[in-house]
């Protein structure tokens, strides 16, 4: 069972995940399925030596589960097999869709409506039925707030969660970001409303600064401290401690200063002094 605090693995990390220092704070790692399903070679070797030691998770990227294209059963398939390899019961993607007669490599965001919220609950039932397990649902950062939009960000995840009747993927950092740069829904209203009972997992990451009304969600700088505020903020109103992830995919520092801050995770789950969540 997974719970605390992880890092995302990624190939440029793999020797030092090989080499964690005693009482280090990593309770596990995260991948991306697209990433890892077809790789061979050195870097899956390296890959499964560090998930021979720390426990894995697997957080998707393309999914589309909010997409009109027809859900990609071979890769889903791909995902099933990883999850029965790596041990592990748990699976995320975002809230989005990324597919129009291909794959788009972006997250786009759904219109907030009922319609929206019937077709990707649906969508959402069929993957949860082929994996034979609850996933969860990411809240994606966006950048084109649609006009289409019946209810605001927090409803319509609540209303789908509700619907497919799945768990909640909890960005603490896209919260922040689409508040600055669409200005409709309060950080902390937000957390206020989350259907906490069903928050199973937290992402924390880095964003740029582009200028002080636009924030981009890049996951390659530290996390800043209204962030951390944030993360703090999530664990004194949620009802328990999800399992909660640090974000870093480039521009890497020395990996003791990801290290310290999966610690000033692990350090606020603490003083939270709440049960933690588990996920299989």
């Amino acid at each position: 069972m997974i719970q605390g605090s992880g890092l995302g693995y990624r190939r440029d990390l793999a020797q030092d995940f090989l080499k964690l220092p005693e009482n280090h704070p990593i309770d596990f790692i995260e991948v991306a399925p697209e990433n890892w399903i077809k790789m061979g070679g050195t870097a899956r070797k390296l890959f499964d030596q560090a998930a021979e030691q720390i426990p894995v998770v697997i957080h998707g990227l393309s999914l589309s589960l909010g997409g009109q294209a027809p859900l990609d059963m071979n890769l889903l398939a791909g995902i099933k097999s990883m999850m029965n390899q790596y041990n592990t019961q748990f699976f995320s993607d975002h809230l989005s869709y990324c597919q129009d007669h291909g794959h788009l490599y972006d997250l786009l965001p759904i219109p907030f409506t009922d319609e929206s919220i019937a077709h990707t609950a649906q969508r959402i039932r069929t993957v949860q039925d082929f994996l034979g397990c609850q996933i969860a649902i990411e809240n994606t950062s966006y950048y084109l707030h649609s006009p289409l939009a019946e209810m605001d960000e927090v409803q319509f995840l609540n209303a789908v969660a509700q619907e497919a009747n799945c768990l909640i993927h909890l960005d603490v950092n896209n919260i922040y970001v689409n508040a600055v740069n669409h200005g409709l829904l309060k950080p902390r209203d937000f957390l206020n409303r989350v259907d906490g009972a069903r928050v199973a997992y937290i992402h924390i990451a880095g964003h740029d600064d582009e200028n002080p009304e636009l924030l981009i969600d890049t996951h390659g700088e530290k996390v800043q401290d209204n962030v951390w505020d944030l993360l703090a903020y999530a664990y004194d109103v949620l009802p328990h401690i999800p399992p909660t992830l640090l974000e870093r995919d480039f521009n890497f520092p020395p990996f003791g200063e990801l290290l310290a801050e999966v610690q000033k995770i692990k350090d606020f789950q603490i003083n939270a002094h709440k049960e933690y969540r588990h996920v299989a």
